[in-house]
């Protein structure tokens, strides 16, 4: 096994590795590191690095350093130590240092480390910026020589510091280490610098004739230098330089200056057609024959006007004309700040300099190829360094593109139609045309397109941007057959998998069932499946359109997703599934597998016993279960088998032998991590169609969805690599919306979604009321948190980055347990009453329940503390209070759960997070309590869900306990700040607080004096 590690030095990427195996230590020599990659995915990037030995201050136990987790766990006595070691590496040049970056996630044979994988998320965030033009050009000097280089534009300082903290510290560890900031900042700079060096043109400036070497000033030269394979700037004796510099840094301050009230704004208007002009007398309009043609190449005058626009207040808009006649004088400094503006904006948009040579600059005339380079070039980088910019509707919008056409062989309408409703293997006529939007255009006119050479041109009454890629991917699609016949799976992998950056699939019009498919209203296409037969109870209007829906994919041979939120009835509509087949007739086609959690086994079973008591249930769960033969005959004489995620990763063979009907996964989401052993055994098993349950079919990241779709559709998706490049890194990283509408023309075919707060799905679903319960701590308590955080702070100053991680996250759990009570942290059995904040406010909402006659469940993530409290308000409120915990067996599960529904008694309902966060329904509660918390929304809603689903009637509140003035209160605060990001960011607890700097720990764990009540 090869372990890659990067570390950021001397303005370049050093690579080095360690192997697994055995090893002995040679005086300072790393004894398991290599720079060897011979054979590996990397060796082509790294070929003709330079070779270099590195003194790395690392963590060291005894004789020899500590081998990175990726090697796996290894026992040491006491403390490490950090130490330096002689370190073989590699110096990779900045071009092929990127290349690796950008593929190391991705290779199969070498295993990157924790430093290599943030350098990787480094050259991801360099791109982003290169991308979105947050890059500005700089002339620098380093060891006597001038050099070209491109810096970014950093406006989020938050981003910058969050990175900061978060770079391990191997990535810094050379040569006695450095700060993370100013590594950061220097690795940044030169991954941005290669990135734009990468997709800029070299040469920028066309060179001129007849001019000699010397004769070139130097701005020409530093901007030659901008873009070439060198970034030195050829010197000539009269060079100074010290004017250039001070203007690109000035300009480069400006970048991160502070807007005030207003800013400059340019707004493009389009030139207007004589035909587009009402205007216009008889004399002036175009004749007859031009007006007919389809396009005409934009030969007119556009214009770019020059305003002031309000930076709070965007309606505010000031044309410069009105600036210079005195009409803005109710704006302060509005001539000041419209000059200065103008200035400051000439570097970004140097077609504007003719307007600027006049006194009272209010607009500027463009032919079609600058108002393109505005468009795609200019405009960007003003919207990027503050400036208003104001572009016509169409902008962007209309892109030229293939359109998929196709038509049922079996008539007018029907789709690929059968007796079963649609099939798959059906054939279809097809026809590719090109489009732009959902207007088809011809050979001729595309022809036309090409002759013109416009950039900008106008087609049948809109602006439509073409460059010559487009044009090229275009005439080249109209050399290959474009009609024809093929399968409807044909079709449907056409669709997924058409189109490219060029020439992206912009439309597909499909007739009947295909048609619903591909467009993803089959849901409200079909017919509804009323109730069947054998299925005892009555599925409500959506449920019964999610039968139909579920019964048209196995109809089809197809996968799918049922992600209807949770609450909706997923399990009741795969039972009534079940149940209609049976009362259709259909041939049974083997037994249907439904993998799950453990904890949800029994529920199954008791929901299949309520809905379809005809069915025939095998649980395959436990040490006695069947085996080999045994189970093959249990499984063939049953209709419905159950089992665990964790019995059927560890009988995937055994199960594989069954002839599966269908595989059914429930709360799939176990299934995100495609590489996990139960995800490979699960996908192992064989069966006709699959389907995936789970009301989060994304909790973190796109490629959690490729997982679960690999399962109900292996390979539709394509590689896992592919679908990243794709989908997830453009989406997650850019928020690229035409990707994103391809991920969603790909995968809603195969998806069916509803949420429960759309009134349109239920009607009848209360409300659910979420309510931040505020306590303060006791002085025991406010003791207890400031000696334990005071502990900590001591320990982490002087301990390694894996000690310093642990510290943290041990600090953290001793702090939630102090908020909830002073005995969870002691464990001295000490009594409860009066050293808790949030105890006694628990203790008053329990009261309240119990008097209104209601149920409340009552969440805490430590069973210890559960287990405290249990007997404490059973003997305080009177009334049992039940408990459950992931030591219940299911038995006592399964009773608890009986009990607390349909006991008509108020009462309290105590439970584990872990244990009973997922796949309990207790709709006989109306109040949720989380005691301590998760930090993670996705797992907080998850339980929240156990009373506010189906079933419930009453409104449902939610109570959310927060200790003032502590941890708790800041990082909820994190939290509601970072809505969009809390997913990715405090989605797997506190880990991400374990990167923080000792300040920053210091300022999110403090007491502040508010917590103490008097």
């Amino acid at each position: 096994m090869l372990v890659a590690h990067g570390t950021w030095h001397g303005g370049a990427l050093c690579l080095w590795a360690e192997r697994s195996g055995p090893h002995e230590p040679a005086g300072d020599a790393h004894p398991f590191a290599t720079r060897d990659f011979t054979g590996t995915s990397y060796e082509p990037m790294v070929a003709g690095a330079m070779r270099i030995e590195l003194a790395m201050v690392l963590p060291t136990h005894g004789d020899h350093p500590q081998p990175s987790v990726e090697l796996g766990p290894e026992p040491f006595d006491g403390p490490a130590e950090l130490r330096a070691w002689r370190v073989p590496a590699l110096v990779l040049e900045p071009f092929p240092a990127m290349a690796l970056l950008q593929a190391a996630e991705h290779s199969g044979d070498v295993v990157p480390g924790t430093d290599l994988r943030f350098l990787c998320l480094l050259a991801d965030e360099a791109v982003r910026l290169s991308q979105r033009g947050h890059v500005l050009p700089a002339l620098l000097r380093e060891d006597g020589d001038l050099v070209a280089r491109w810096r970014p534009v950093i406006d989020d300082a938050a981003r910058f510091r969050d990175l900061a903290r978060a770079m391990p510290a191997a990535c810094r560890a050379a040569e006695g280490g450095r700060p993370a900031a100013d590594v950061l900042r220097e690795a940044l700079s030169g991954m941005v610098d290669t990135a734009v060096r990468g997709v800029v043109p070299h040469p920028l400036l066309p060179p001129r004739k007849g001019r000699a070497p010397d004769r070139v000033p130097l701005a020409e030269r530093w901007v030659e230098a901008l873009t070439g394979p060198s970034a030195l700037v050829a010197r000539e004796p009269r060079d100074d330089p010290d004017d250039l510099i001070a203007e690109l840094d000035a300009w480069h301050a400006a970048a991160h200056r502070p807007s005030g009230p207003l800013r400059v704004c340019f707004r493009l208007y389009e030139p207007a057609l004589p035909e587009d002009d009402d205007q216009l007398g008889e004399g002036d309009r175009a004749p007859d024959d031009q007006a007919e043609r389809p396009h005409e190449a934009a030969s007119d005058v556009w214009r770019v006007e020059f305003a002031l626009q309000g930076t709070e207040d965007l309606s505010l808009y000031v044309p410069a004309a009105l600036v210079w006649t005195g009409e803005a004088s109710f704006l302060p400094d509005a001539e000041e700040t419209l000059l200065g503006g103008l200035g400051r904006a000439l570097r970004l948009f140097p077609d504007m300099a003719p307007a600027l040579d006049g006194p009272l600059p209010c607009e500027v005339e463009l032919d079609t190829a600058a108002a393109f380079r505005f468009l795609k070039q200019a405009a960007p980088m003003l919207s990027a360094a503050g400036f208003g910019v104001l572009l016509p509707q169409w902008a962007g919008k209309a892109k030229l593109g293939m359109k998929l056409t196709t038509r049922s062989q079996e008539g007018e309408g029907s789709g690929a139609a059968t007796s079963s409703g649609f099939d798959l293997q059906g054939m279809v006529n097809f026809r590719w045309d090109l489009a732009i939007g959902d207007e088809a255009i011809d050979e001729d006119e595309l022809e036309e397109l090409a002759r013109l050479k416009a950039p900008l041109v106008r087609l049948r009454g809109q602006w439509v941007e073409l460059d010559e890629a487009q044009l090229e991917a275009a005439l080249d699609f109209l050399r290959h057959p474009r009609a024809g016949a093929m399968s409807a799976a044909e079709a449907m992998r056409a669709v997924i998998h058409a189109g490219d950056e060029a020439l992206p699939l912009v439309d597909v019009d499909a007739d009947g069932a295909f048609g619903d498919l591909l467009s993803g209203t089959a849901d409200r296409h079909l017919t509804p499946v009323t109730t069947p037969a054998g299925f005892n109870g009555t599925l409500r209007p959506f449920q019964e359109r999610g039968l139909a829906w579920l019964t048209f994919m196995e109809s089809v041979g197809l996968g799918g997703i049922l992600a209807d939120s949770m609450g909706l009835g997923k399990t009741a509509q795969t039972l009534a599934l079940l149940a209609w087949e049976r009362a259709a007739g259909r041939e049974p086609g083997g037994p249907t597998l439904l993998v799950g959690p453990m904890s949800l086994v029994g529920n199954w079973q008791r929901e299949a016993a309520k809905f379809t008591p005809k069915l025939r249930v095998y649980v395959h769960h436990g040490t006695g279960r069947h085996r080999d033969d045994e189970l093959v005959r249990a499984a063939s004489r049953a209709d419905l088998v159950l089992t665990t995620y964790g019995t059927a990763a560890r009988d995937a063979e055994m199960l594989a032998e069954v002839a599966w009907r269908r595989v059914v996964c429930d709360e799939a989401q176990a299934l995100k991590n495609s590489g996990t052993r139960q995800a490979r055994a699960v996908r192992s098993i064989p069966a006709r169609t699959r389907l995936a349950l789970t009301g989060t079919p994304v909790e973190n990241h796109l490629t959690e969805l490729w997982s679960i779709m690999e399962f109900a559709n292996p390979g539709l998706l394509g590689p896992r690599a592919a679908f990243r490049e794709r989908f997830a890194v453009p989406i997650e990283r850019d928020g690229d919306e035409r990707a994103a509408g391809a991920l969603k023309r790909a995968t809603q075919p195969f998806i069916l979604r509803r949420l429960k707060t759309d009134k349109s799905i239920i009607s009848d679903l209360p409300e659910k009321q979420e309510i931040k319960v505020y306590c303060n701590l006791t002085r025991e308590q406010a003791s207890l948190y400031q000696a334990t955080l005071d502990d900590m702070l001591e320990q982490i100053a002087e301990s390694d980055d894996k000690q310093r991680r642990g510290l943290v996250l041990a600090t953290m759990a001793k702090l939630k347990q102090v908020c909830n009570h002073p005995a969870q942290l002691l464990k001295d059995g000490s009594r409860l009453p009066g050293r808790s904040g949030k105890l006694e406010r628990l203790e008053e909402i329990c009261a309240e329940v119990l008097e209104q006659g209601e149920k409340a469940l009552v969440f805490t993530q430590y069973a210890e503390f559960g287990s405290m409290l249990q007997p404490y308000l059973a003997a305080r409120l009177e009334r049992p209070v039940l408990w459950l915990h992931g030591g219940t067996s299911k038995q006592q599960r399964d009773d608890l759960v009986q009990h607390f529904q349909h006991d008509t008694e108020p009462s309290v309902f105590l439970l584990s997070l872990k244990a009973a966060g997922t796949g309990l329904t207790l709709t006989a509660a109306n109040h949720v309590v989380h005691v301590d918390r998760w930090w993670n929304p996705a797992v907080e809603d998850q339980a929240t869900d156990r009373a506010f689903r189906i079933g419930q009637t009453r409104n449902v509140q939610v109570r959310k306990f927060v200790c003032v003035g502590t941890m708790e209160e800041r990082v909820d605060e994190m939290i509601e700040r970072k809505k969009a990001l809390a997913e990715s960011i405090v989605g797997t607890g506190e880990d991400w607080l374990t990167e923080l700097s000792v300040a920053d720990l210091r300022d999110v764990l403090r007491l502040s004096p508010e917590a103490v009540s008097d």
